[in-house]
């Protein structure tokens, strides 16, 4: 895999990479104080074990009291000889009570006058086992290694020799070296481990970074407008999740933007269609308005009434296309809710054959209702579902001849549903015609009468009404033998507005 530096553009890497230079930097600091300070405690314990047993030499070696005084002359010496062989120490001799009574320090200067004892008597219950810090009568504010013993004289504890095992020219000879060895090592240490470090870091967040690059990438030739432009990562994670989903959306909007299109197609397809089908009742309509204006002296008044009825007709057309325009609109745009309620399709069914009984009887038309025994309740909105038997019964009128047969049927489907089936013994819809009839506009040129046919938006509605209901419809039909629509309506209605939630 050759490695590509990233294109300065690309803010977010470099952002990255500032942070993690930083938090090396943090980090090697952070190291070496710890490694510092570590060392710095080895080597005091180090110097409390190897010369744990010191302030006890002293002790018997010399004698500190004589009759209950202080032995100056012979402490002095003892303690000049000491320092000659190890010139980092400080001799103290204590009181009982932890009070300096003579000592022996470079330049004579100390600053307590009290020693804390507690940490004298944990080193010296440890047999000089135990690392413990305690005071410097020169600079009060640290804590030093020291080697400690008790006086006993007649078998009594009359006083403590407490030795700082890392005095003043001790800790100025250690700053000194311990300075020069940590510029040294911790320079080196800090320069190798920031590099290595560094490398790492920047390969590691080049190849989480190179991803997001072709996630960048994508998404602005999507914006140029590549609306088929897809990430393909092969990796796993979140910006595989991050790509996942923008892929999605990706094709939500192209699905979208194609039935937009779709929309807009068929937008223009309604609006010429609606003005061609508006253009022939409105000229009937104004033809016979202008005649009637024009030769009304003339006119005798069987010629108007024919007129009247003309204009009548075209307006009760222009009517009804305009409201199945409404009817169409509102339910391809999702208005409508249908309101479940129980009630008996066979009921419903004798209302419409009675509404269409009179146009039936003037085509010589019989419409004949074959129900099932006792009926049931059946779940769905009777406003909408009368509006379904309204458009197929009216269908089938107008394309059945005289001495023809409706059948409305009801026929159990299983224990849940019941089929309604209309069937004519009309001219039949071509094959090639059966999978466009719901379509809009769609019209069929068999009508009995040429001024009786409809406005091509019937079977639409029909559709779209059991669309919302959940229900598909089915046809079959042979031309010059009939046509028969079936759909299936569920019996219980709890049952269904379950299923319709």
């Amino acid at each position: 895999m050759k490695f590509k530096i990233p294109k300065p553009r690309n803010s977010l890497y470099w952002k990255i990479s500032s942070m993690l230079f930083l938090f090396l930097v943090i980090l090697a600091t952070s190291y070496v104080f710890i490694t510092t300070y570590s060392s710095k405690m080895y080597f005091q314990e180090t110097n409390q074990r190897l010369n744990a047993s010191v302030a006890e030499h002293i002790v018997h070696d010399v004698s500190p009291f004589i009759n209950g005084k202080v032995n100056h002359q012979a402490l002095e010496a003892m303690f000049h000889n000491v320092m000659v062989i190890n010139p980092g120490i400080e001799v103290y001799l204590l009181s009982k009570e932890g009070e300096i009574l003579s000592y022996f320090a470079p330049d004579k200067k100390i600053k307590l006058n009290q020693i804390n004892l507690s940490p004298l008597r944990e080193f010296i219950e440890s047999e000089g086992k135990a690392f413990v810090l305690g005071d410097d009568p020169r600079n009060p504010n640290i804590q030093k290694v020291f080697s400690s013993a008790p006086i006993i004289d007649n078998q009594e504890l009359v006083g403590y020799i407490y030795v700082i095992l890392a005095g003043e020219e001790y800790d100025s000879i250690t700053q000194f070296l311990l300075g020069s060895y940590i510029l040294r090592i911790g320079a080196r240490t800090m320069f190798l481990t920031l590099i290595a470090a560094l490398i790492i870091g920047l390969l590691c967040i080049w190849l989480i970074t190179k991803n997001l690059n072709t996630i960048i990438d994508t998404v602005n030739r999507f914006q140029q407008g590549d609306l088929h432009a897809r990430i393909n990562l092969q990796s796993k994670g979140e910006l595989t999740e991050l790509a996942n989903t923008f892929n999605e959306m990706a094709g939500t909007i192209l699905t979208n933007m194609n039935k937009i299109e779709d929309i807009e197609k068929l937008r223009r397809e309604l609006i010429a269609n609606v003005s061609h089908d508006l253009r022939t009742p409105l000229t009937t309509i104004h033809g016979y308005v202008e005649t009637l204006m024009m030769k009304e002296a003339t006119m005798s008044d069987e010629d108007k009434k024919h007129c009247m009825t003309i204009i009548l007709k075209s307006s009760e057309k222009l009517t009804q296309m305009v409201e199945d325009l409404f009817e169409l609109s509102k339910l391809e745009a999702k208005q409508v809710k249908p309101k479940l309620e129980p009630f008996f399709i066979a009921e419903l069914i004798q209302d419409i054959i009675q509404e269409y009984s009179l146009t039936a009887k003037e085509k010589d038309i019989e419409i004949r209702p074959v129900f099932i025994q006792d009926s049931p309740l059946v779940c769905a909105d009777v406003a909408l579902i009368d509006r379904v038997l309204q458009n197929l019964v009216g269908n089938a009128i107008r394309f059945t001849p005289k001495g023809g047969v409706i059948t409305i049927e009801l026929h159990k489907k299983n224990d849940d549903y019941v089929v309604v089936k209309v069937t004519d013994t009309g001219t039949g819809i071509p094959q090639a015609e059966i999978s466009q009839i719901f379509d809009r506009y769609h019209k069929h040129d068999n009508a009995m009468n040429e001024g009786d046919k409809g406005t091509g938006l019937g079977l639409t509605i029909v559709k779209n009404i059991l669309d919302l209901h959940k229900v598909s419809i089915d046809v079959q039909s042979k031309e010059n033998i009939g046509t028969s629509f079936n759909f299936s309506l569920p019996f219980y209605c709890a049952k269904k507005q379950e299923q319709m939630r």
